[in-house]
């Protein structure tokens, strides 16, 4: 059984004021997937960003801000990749690709899992899920992990194998991991799209060249299975899926041929929401803006300049303007809620910093200029 007290834990180190990580003492600055700023059960929010060497984690001095805590850095050697997900529960899950490397030999890869259950709190130690690959030839190979955590808190792990299918690695009721699982699949491309939904059922997206495949449960923890392919066509590495009603998930990924962004529901049609982003996934949020349930997305363009745009939630086809923000950031930017009730926008700055705006007190999708944390 998982415990909650992080025994094991990797408590990180604080850095003081004249001992602010760099990108020459830590790294460049690499992108997390997934939703990298979080709100806590404490109502606090916390932000996490990849170094060469490591975990950065920022936290909230006090619900609503603005002072900030750390960063912490935690180390964790040989990530290729870094993806992060939280449960209903408010625990946050890493889930890294990690690959050690050795000269005239394939480089040793496996999946990666760590936890962290409190705002604040350690993070546990790295567990290795393994690889689904025996053959030290065809492991390497395997792609980016994608992770969603359904309402019981099981945590379900994609990942592409070296055949361009879909393997699956998910918590048992026990706490214990099952078995990998092929899902199969064919041609499919890094950049998954993985969604729990408030019922508990899990489902994924996955780009291929001439289609996108999809696999759903039909009750919460249960099966997932195949479902017809859509006959649509996406950047690779750019979707990304949030829930937009009752069992009801809107995907977003770039067009290839006209290079914007589209929205897309099941048994709808592609709706086109326009901008240049860059080849990553849109950031996308639900919130309430002047009383009304909105979806806010937030990208880079291929300048690296922070785009924002909100509308109706499952109401696109109403338009999307972008809007610039005069940010810039190295990865893709990170939406947030926090206690009170503001968006907040996050984004790491050329100079490695956090920088961190939040909606003013005036009506719409209107943001203070960020300020460094």
């Amino acid at each position: 059984m998982r415990t909650r007290s992080g025994r094991g834990a990797s408590r990180g180190r604080e850095l003081s004021g004249t001992e602010q990580p760099s990108a020459e003492r830590y790294g460049t600055r690499r992108t997390v997937n997934g939703r990298w700023l979080v709100l806590g059960k404490d109502g606090r929010l916390t932000a996490y960003a990849r170094t060469d060497e490591g975990l950065l984690r920022w936290t909230e001095a006090r619900p609503g801000g603005p002072a900030w805590a750390g960063p912490d850095f935690f180390p964790v050697p040989h990530l290729t990749h870094l993806s992060v997900v939280q449960g209903a529960d408010t625990y946050v899950h890493f889930l890294g690709r990690r690959a050690v490397g050795g000269k005239g030999v394939p480089p040793v890869t496996d999946i990666v899992h760590a936890i962290q259950y409190q705002t604040g709190r350690p993070v546990t130690e790295w567990r290795s899920l393994g690889n689904p690959h025996a053959d030290p030839e065809k492991a390497p190979r395997l792609g980016v992990p994608a992770v969603a955590v359904s309402a019981s808190g099981r945590v379900h792990v994609f990942v592409r194998n070296a055949g361009g299918g879909v393997m699956l690695r998910r918590e048992a009721p026990g706490g214990k991991w099952e078995r990998w699982h092929d899902l199969r699949g064919s041609g499919v491309h890094d950049g998954l799209a993985a969604l729990a939904h408030t019922s508990g059922r899990v489902e994924l997206l996955a780009g291929a060249e001439r289609n996108a495949m999809w696999w759903r449960q039909h009750e919460p923890d249960g099966e997932l299975r195949r479902e017809p392919n859509m006959p649509v066509r996406m950047a690779p590495g750019t979707a990304s899926v949030i829930e937009t009603g009752p069992g009801r998930a809107t995907y977003y990924w770039t067009d290839p041929e006209a290079g914007g962004i589209v929205a897309h529901r099941l048994g709808g049609w592609l709706v086109p929401l326009g901008g240049a982003p860059a080849a990553e996934p849109v950031t996308v949020l639900r919130a309430v803006l002047d009383g009304y349930d909105c979806t806010v997305l937030a990208h880079r363009d291929v300048a690296g300049q922070v785009m924002l745009a909100a509308c109706g939630t499952e109401n696109e086809q109403s338009g999307v303007w972008w809007s610039q923000t005069g940010e810039y950031s190295e990865t893709a930017p990170a939406l947030a809620v926090d206690a009170l009730g503001r968006v907040v926008l996050a984004v790491l700055g050329r100079d490695g910093s956090l920088r961190v705006a939040r909606q003013s007190g005036e009506p719409g999708l209107s943001m203070t200029p960020s300020v460094p944390v």
